[in-house]
């Protein structure tokens, strides 16, 4: 019984591992095509005039992206593995092209330093979420909450063009991702252990995108914020 139990164990160990990996290597992914397609499009003369030189493009993009989010978490249970992962795939480039402002607004030193900030502060909340005992189930909703009050304030402050404001959002969204960043790990180790033994490998591939999404939107926008306090104007 001892024996069985410590097998049973070992193969939920196994599991949780090779799903969490999963998610970790397809956040991986997305972060490095984004960043390839930002430091690309930036440094293409042709492709920043067309993206910044046509009215109406970048809000357009920025639509399209959300519609990529939201149409995977809401048919991730049924559409198939290859088009989740197509689909997060795309994103991550659409994303890396919205993004390639950053490389002419900011340094390259200082968006170098911040990306290493930040990938430090993300794999320290990791961790955390991974090992704590604490159910985070009321940070994650109290942080959900700062989110949105994020997107409110930033809504507003596109008609206002508050620097001061800008600045104080940044701040708290620093500590909304870090939050979220915890909390959203958890729940990912949560998720693997919960895995079921007939769940088929396309079953767990689109739960490891999804969570991959997660993440990556965490580290995202926790990138974002930071540069924004961080970051060196080239001004």
């Amino acid at each position: 019984m001892n024996s069985y139990s410590s097998f049973s164990q070992s193969s939920v160990i196994v599991k949780t591992n090779s799903f969490i990996r999963s998610v970790y290597n397809w956040m991986a992914i997305g972060l490095a095509l984004t960043g390839f397609t930002s430091y690309y499009v930036a440094h293409n003369e042709t492709m920043m005039q067309m993206i910044y030189g046509t009215p109406g493009l970048v809000m357009i993009l920025i639509i399209a992206e959300l519609g990529f989010v939201f149409f995977l978490s809401a048919r991730i249970q049924k559409i198939q593995a290859t088009t989740a992962t197509s689909l997060f795939v795309v994103y991550s480039i659409l994303n890396g092209i919205t993004l390639s402002f950053i490389f002419i607004a900011y340094t390259a030193t200082s968006i170098v330093s911040t990306f290493l900030i930040c990938a430090v502060t993300f794999l320290a909340c990791s961790i955390y979420g991974m090992v704590t005992k604490k159910d985070l189930t009321s940070l994650g909703g109290f942080m959900f909450m700062g989110l949105i009050g994020i997107v409110i304030a930033s809504v507003v402050n596109l008609f206002l063009q508050s620097s001061g404001m800008q600045m104080i959002i940044s701040y708290i969204g620093v500590v909304v991702f870090i939050g979220l960043t915890a909390y959203d790990t958890q729940k990912l180790k949560t998720m693997a252990v919960t895995i079921p033994d007939n769940a088929t490998g396309g079953m767990i591939r689109k739960g490891a995108i999804m969570g991959a999404l997660t993440l990556y939107l965490d580290f995202i926008n926790l990138f974002i914020m930071m540069l924004r306090i961080f970051g060196g104007s080239r001004d």
